[in-house]
């Protein structure tokens, strides 16, 4: 005998409901009962509380019928009763996304390429290079360059200007691809957390110049590439993905420099979220929690 299969109705919405609230008894229940009370079918829930912050985070995925806003209404009424930061969104909706450069193109290239051809869940809407160098690499993929340069001088006029455009395209996710300047303090604040950042994987251990050299001499074994949010720390906020490629025990550290662009292309938004089948468009890292709470978006 044959299992009917069970399809949902053509108008049916998949949405996914992202939330956190101080942690306490009863928050499951309440945010499955509403939406089950709206006729919502969740087809994934995960959850963690936090114990350093006290914060417990949630994600669901539920299919339901009902009109967005009539359940945008009814969660509203529970972010209140629980003080919950929450937001319901489309499955799978590709997050407008700017990438900044510099010079080296591995990194860029490698999340062009994705997005284009391997579903990679964002929506370039742009590229902002410090230097015109990778202008040919946008223009090739049909993706608009614009060309902000820095110097110490022109820093606060460059960051205001990226800001303009960050709200002009309505930018969620800002990539820097081996972007080589520090943002202000004042940028990391007003863009947080919505920025990562890819490099090589000996920060925090090796800033500042030759850091493969300083890595050989101190007998590090492994070489890699890391990504991380921005935050005014430098280069100390949470990792949200490393990779490290074979040991490079008799590699002379001047050739572990070309050995880490493999591997920091690789450390994409694809492969910056916890798992390697879903990237960072589908996936956050709650701020201020543990390396644990990693969320699908």
């Amino acid at each position: 005998m044959t299992t009917p299969v069970t399809t949902a109705p053509a108008d049916t919405r998949h949405l996914v409901l992202t939330l956190s609230c101080p942690d306490r008894p009863g928050i499951v229940n309440a945010v499955s009962g509403a939406l089950a009370r709206r006729g919502g079918n969740i087809t994934e829930s995960k959850q963690f509380g936090d114990e350093v912050s006290g914060l417990f985070f949630m994600r669901v995925q539920v299919q339901t019928t009902v009109a967005r806003e009539e359940l945008e209404k009814d969660l509203a009424e529970l972010a209140r009763t629980y003080s919950m930061t929450w937001s319901l969104d489309e499955v799978g909706r590709p997050m407008r996304t700017l990438i900044m450069v510099s010079k080296e193109g591995h990194c860029l290239t490698d999340l062009l390429f994705r997005a284009r051809s391997q579903g990679l869940p964002i929506d370039v809407v742009g590229v902002v290079g410090n230097h015109e160098d990778l202008r040919p690499v946008a223009d090739f993929y049909g993706v608009p360059f614009h060309h902000i340069p820095v110097t110490k001088d022109t820093k606060a006029d460059a960051e205001a200007q990226l800001l303009e455009l960050v709200d002009s395209l309505d930018v969620e996710l800002v990539v820097l691809a081996r972007y080589m300047q520090i943002l202000s303090p004042a940028l990391c604040e007003r863009l947080h957390g919505g920025v990562i950042n890819i490099h090589h994987s000996f920060l925090p251990s090796f800033k500042g110049a030759n850091p493969y050299r300083q890595a050989h001499e101190r007998g590090v074994k492994l070489i890699g590439a890391t990504a991380h949010y921005v935050t005014p720390d430098l280069d100390e906020a949470l990792s949200s993905s490393r990779t490290s490629p074979a040991p490079a025990t008799r590699t002379p550290w001047r050739r572990c420099a070309p050995r880490d662009r493999t591997s920091s292309a690789g450390c994409s938004p694809r492969r910056c979220a916890g798992t390697p089948s879903t990237g960072y468009c589908s996936t956050v890292t709650a701020p201020s929690s543990s390396p644990d709470a990693t969320w699908r978006r």
